[in-house]
């Protein structure tokens, strides 16, 4: 009687395959990139009370969780939301801003270093809403430091070396309040 020999397969090779395929869908895939908002947090100070803040100095911008905006309690569109920004910030309400070119309405910022932008959102109002606020709100900025930029340095703000962007910040701070409604 002749011995049968085993019927096993080779498994040895089924390892390098599937060793293969795990690298190949390594390279090939491609992950969606985070999107994110650049800011600098304010330094930590011991300050027990927060500075008394003027309600005219505050330009509530609101979006609710059907992402309609609001700007102090009117709906607005987007697209008026940074000309709405840049009016209040440049509004020159105490008139000690030299370089401020706003009509001084008493209903508005008294100076760019007064002026806070609060934005508030509902919990279900949507990131890609929110985002959109938040880039139209410093769009607004950097169209009021590109300005000053050229008017005292004639460039653009970000072609300007560290300590003259650091003088156009301080001229126009970015002051954004952001919370849940």
């Amino acid at each position: 009687m002749a011995k049968r020999e085993s019927q096993t397969i080779n498994a040895g090779s089924m390892a390098d395959i599937a060793f293969l395929l795990l690298i190949f869908f390594l390279v090939t895939t491609t992950l969606e990139a985070d999107m994110a908002i650049k800011r600098e947090l304010p330094p930590i100070t011991d300050e027990p009370t927060p500075p008394i803040v003027l309600e005219r100095n505050i330009l509530r911008v609101q979006i609710n969780l059907n992402d309609e905006l609001f700007v102090n309690d009117e709906v607005i569109p987007i697209a008026e939301l940074r000309d709405l920004t840049k009016n209040f910030i440049d509004n020159n309400g105490d008139g000690s801003c030299e370089y401020c070119i706003g009509e001084q309405l008493n209903t508005s910022s008294d100076n760019p270093r007064k002026a806070i932008v609060s934005i508030q959102s509902d919990r279900n109002s949507s990131y890609a809403a929110f985002v959109e606020v938040q880039n139209e709100v410093t769009a607004g900025y950097n169209e009021l430091r590109d300005k000053l930029s050229q008017k005292r340095y004639g460039d653009d703000f970000e072609k300007l070396n560290y300590s003259q962007q650091m003088d156009i910040k301080k001229a126009y701070p970015l002051i954004i309040s952001e919370a849940d409604l």
